[in-house]
């Protein structure tokens, strides 16, 4: 049997036995080590080598920013502000909610805790409004997934990581598609709520919309301290993540008052665990990726991938339909630590930008967050509005469509995505 064989026979088996990804990962390639007759010393040695890299310093920094706004109660405050000014059409809430997710997002970077943020508030709301349960958390775990393409984001880290390509590159690159994205949602929303009798909300004021504003403003300011300050040159990535760390603390004891000395040990606990499962992957899936490029098997899959498409069509829609069903069971770092290495190679062969390759990757495993069996969205909406996943995969549909034509414009025309980084001379 050959080593590929070996590697992936044995981390099938061990899926299929339930075991988690990361211990999967890293099992099966320790076991496909031990066949090829490696040093087993190269093992630990990988490992180390694949998290102690200064760029995935961001990511516990940018989960900590992310809790420390929502502890501060940011998420209420921009559904506030979201529903002074939109709440009061037909649809409202469900605008709202999308619309809120697009600001979330700019703070959490991460899709499941978009999810659980706000949708412990707007589901509720959608519901009482006269959605139906299945609209509302299928609408809020398909709009999660921005928190993953509108920076900061972590996918966005790790693909910079492991790509090589500048991180604030591919952030700017990722905020035309994730708006886009929003967009759609916020039109198949419309359409679907149609035949619904929903209970329209009070129209505010111009003094409510102000108070409103008021309160979500240092809210807001977080992306752009984070943005302004990458693009400006003031600090790296990573040093922006320390700074929103750091802008968080400071907005939520001294000018939101929610938070408390105290409170900074559970915060700082709950980002450690949160980072550390991050980690953990990143070390296994990275080991498993070295694995296949130290045996060849990596550029196999590449010149495989490449007879196969045989041109730059091709190769994209290979690409999606890979990932799509990827999705479908591989967390994101993991996908990314997996395929980038077979992919990039034949993406610069044929001539398709690293950067849009990224984001291209990225949007589709957000939407590998909302499909069945491991769409972790789907889960934490299902949690919220207490229904099945049987219901809410019948609802997410609508929204699932709505995604995958965005994934196909931004895949087909590149220039969507690199439209901001070549204005901002990147």
């Amino acid at each position: 049997m050959s080593i590929a064989a070996i590697l992936f026979i044995s981390f099938a088996i061990l899926l299929l036995l339930n075991v988690p990804i990361a211990l999967s990962l890293g099992v099966s390639s320790l076991v496909a080590m031990i066949a090829a007759e490696l040093p087993m010393d190269m093992y630990p040695m990988q490992i180390y080598a694949n998290i102690s890299k200064f760029t995935l310093l961001a990511i516990p920094f940018f989960m900590l920013a992310g809790n420390t706004m929502e502890r501060a109660g940011i998420s209420e405050k921009l559904i506030n502000l979201a529903n002074a000014f939109v709440g009061h059409k037909r649809g409202g809430l469900a605008i709202v909610g999308v619309i809120t997710c697009c600001f979330f997002a700019a703070i959490s970077g991460s899709g499941p805790a978009t999810v659980a943020s706000l949708g412990v508030i707007i589901v509720p709301a959608m519901i009482n409004a006269g959605y139906s349960k299945g609209t509302s958390s299928a609408l809020m775990a398909t709009a999660g997934g921005i928190g993953v393409i509108i920076p900061p984001s972590i996918p966005f880290v790790i693909y910079g990581a492991i790509a090589g390509v500048s991180i604030g590159k591919i952030f700017m690159a990722g905020i035309v598609p994730g708006l886009l994205m929003g967009g759609a949602l916020i039109i198949t929303s419309l359409i679907v709520v149609k035949k619904m009798d929903i209970k329209p909300q009070p129209k505010a004021s111009g003094k409510e919309r102000w108070v409103a504003f008021k309160e979500a403003f240092w809210g807001l300011m977080m992306p752009v301290i984070i943005l302004g300050g990458i693009y400006g040159g003031y600090f790296t990535p990573t040093e922006a993540a320390a700074v929103s760390a750091v802008y968080g603390i400071l907005v939520g004891m001294l000018i939101y008052k929610k938070l408390k000395i105290s409170d900074l040990h559970e915060l700082m606990v709950e980002s450690a665990i949160g980072s550390a499962i991050v980690m953990f992957i990143v070390a296994a899936a990275g080991l498993f990726a070295w694995f296949c490029t130290t045996t060849g098997i990596s550029d196999m899959a590449s010149d495989a991938l490449l007879s196969v498409s045989g041109s730059k069509t091709g190769f994209l829609l290979l690409v999606n339909i890979i990932l799509l069903i990827a999705g479908c069971f591989l967390d994101a770092p993991s996908a990314l630590y997996i395929f980038t290495p077979i992919m990039l190679p034949v993406a610069t062969q044929l001539g398709y930008d690293p950067v849009a390759l990224g984001v291209v990757m990225t949007v589709n495993l957000a939407i590998g967050m909302i499909t069945p069996p491991v769409g972790v969205n789907l889960y934490v909406a299902c949690g919220i509005s207490k229904i099945t996943l049987g219901h809410i995969s019948k609802s997410v549909v609508p929204y699932l469509i709505a995604s995958l034509a965005i994934l196909f414009l931004i895949t087909y025309v590149p220039e969507i995505i690199l439209f901001l980084p070549k204005i901002m001379g990147m």
